[in-house]
């Protein structure tokens, strides 16, 4: 096939598609789907004729369409976005916490000191007591 007539199948199928009226693809409004529909190989039109990928998928958006794979990534963006908040509050939370952990540990510790100062001082000589009888004796 020419390159002219690979133009005018592929421009054929273009409108098919975009009539909703496809003969030969799944009719989705995709360069796999308009390459099924002009029977031609992906390649071609992602290399030689890009001028065609690109005029596609400008009448796909003039139409209004927004293609399933952009379909699926807004949507998995969007879930990303609502996932990206939890964990944010969720850290923002445990900062808190551990703020708050750090300044009882803190007060534990001084308190801690504190007792043991006080223990040292209040305690009594230590006097060796005579040992008992032995056992049995």
């Amino acid at each position: 096939m020419s390159p002219d007539e690979e133009r005018e199948t592929i421009r054929a199928a273009m409108d098919r598609l975009l009539a909703g009226t496809p003969l030969r693809s799944d009719g989705a409004l995709t360069v796999l789907a308009l390459a099924a529909e002009a029977d031609v190989k992906r390649h071609v039109l992602t290399h030689r004729h890009t001028d065609l990928k690109d005029e596609f998928y400008a009448k796909v958006r003039a139409q209004g369409h927004v293609p399933d794979s952009e379909r699926k990534l807004r949507e998995e963006l969007r879930k990303t976005k609502e996932r990206l908040a939890e964990v944010i509050e969720e850290n923002t939370r445990q900062q808190a916490e551990i703020e708050t952990f750090a300044r009882v540990v803190n007060v534990l510790t001084v308190e801690n000191d504190h007792l043991r100062g006080q223990q040292g001082r209040r305690r009594a000589p230590v006097v060796a007591l005579r040992p008992g009888p032995e056992p049995g004796a």
